[in-house]
């Protein structure tokens, strides 16, 4: 099953957009970023493992930071997809990258 950022951002606008605000999702955000910072550490040796799978530990939190990334873009109206092409293309421009995202996407739709 594949996910789209527009399907996420209707998602999780119907199960926070009623109550939620940025501020606190922001605060969970923070939090998750925490998380991925612990792991990255046991990943590297810095700090002590546990013994759970620490590969499968990442993408969870990192899965956590995206949940709450486009939540926080939900809960304002932004249309995360569109913000994120522009973003790339300009980024693209700047920096003479050869493709941008949106050519990358169109190029393997083909």
């Amino acid at each position: 099953m594949n996910i789209t950022i527009e399907t996420l951002q209707k998602y999780l606008l119907e199960r926070y957009g009623a109550w939620a605000n940025e501020q606190g999702l922001f605060l969970k955000l923070v939090e998750e970023l925490g998380e991925v910072a612990e792991v990255i550490n046991m990943r590297s040796g810095a700090k002590k493992a546990t013994d759970k799978d620490l590969k499968i530990e990442l993408g969870t939190e990192l899965a956590d930071m995206i949940h709450y990334i486009v939540a926080i873009a939900a809960i304002n109206d932004i249309d995360l997809e569109a913000v994120m092409l522009e973003k790339d293309k300009k980024a693209s421009e700047k920096y003479g990258h050869d493709i941008n995202l949106e050519a990358f996407i169109s190029n393997r739709n083909q």
